[in-house]
């Protein structure tokens, strides 16, 4: 009987997707996938990993993990099969970049304390050398959420001295977006000001240190549970209520959870 693989040994999980994607006796779906295909999956299964953080649920989490993981071994399998590289390529690449990236640790005589400004300076030199694009947002990853994307984009630019030098420009910027908003005429005006009033939002959270992703999120799971409790009061009547009524089962909803 073989002995039982490392905890950290990834090689069992290589194997099982070499034989998923083995093309005389692999899973057809599996078979059948291209990058393209298994991308959503990928950003997905990330998604659930930070849904379960949010949840602190550590099996929930150890699952999920395991999920991207996954996701990780199908696109190093796709690759190896398209002579591109190997998921041990992937493994030893990340190994060295964090080495690279953090001469503050792996260095000698280094000091801790200037692990940041360090992390950004050598990852500025990668972008230049990498990037044929000279701009100071080269890189940015156009498939990135929207809210995160636009704090990346704030960021870079900020980089350059292009920022506001305080909140007081940030929040008259969105007063006069959301005037902007107001005074849109067409379909097409208001998608594009309600776009500008969203990234100066974005700006704002960036101003405060608050992850705007983080925040959405947060307001997004309150209004679930408020409304769960509105439905949960009202009963079946809740649909045929008027707006009023409605309002104040919102704040009797509010009211619970204070006291929760």
């Amino acid at each position: 009987m073989p002995d039982k693989p490392s905890p950290a040994d990834i090689m069992p999980l290589a194997n099982v997707m070499a034989r998923l994607r083995d093309p005389q006796c692999g899973c057809p779906w599996d078979i059948a996938q291209d990058f393209g295909s298994i991308a959503p999956y990928t950003i997905e299964e990330a998604y659930e990993v930070a849904d379960a953080i949010e949840r602190n649920d550590m099996a929930a989490l150890r699952d999920e993990l395991g999920d991207l993981l996954l996701q990780v071994a199908f696109h190093s399998r796709m690759a190896e099969q398209a002579g591109h590289f190997t998921l041990q390529d992937v493994i030893d690449g990340i190994s060295e970049k964090m080495i690279r990236r953090h001469p503050h640790v792996f260095g000698e005589g280094a000091r801790r304390e200037d692990g940041h400004a360090q992390w950004e300076a050598i990852k500025a030199v990668e972008r230049a050398e990498k990037e044929p694009d000279p701009s100071a947002l080269a890189g940015v990853a156009l498939a990135l959420p929207a809210l995160l994307r636009a704090e990346k984009l704030q960021k870079r630019a900020a980089r350059t001295g292009f920022d506001w030098p305080d909140i007081t420009g940030v929040t008259d910027k969105i007063t006069e977006e959301l005037d902007e908003v107001r005074e849109a005429a067409t379909p097409g005006e208001r998608e594009e000001e309600v776009g500008d009033l969203l990234f100066a939002v974005v700006n704002l959270a960036r101003h405060l240190n608050v992850d705007p992703e983080q925040a959405l999120r947060k307001a997004n799971a309150k209004f679930d549970r408020r409304f769960r409790t509105m439905e949960e009061v009202a009963g079946a009547a809740f649909s045929d209520l008027s707006l009023e009524e409605k309002e104040e089962l919102w704040g009797e909803a509010k009211r619970r959870e204070k006291l929760a």
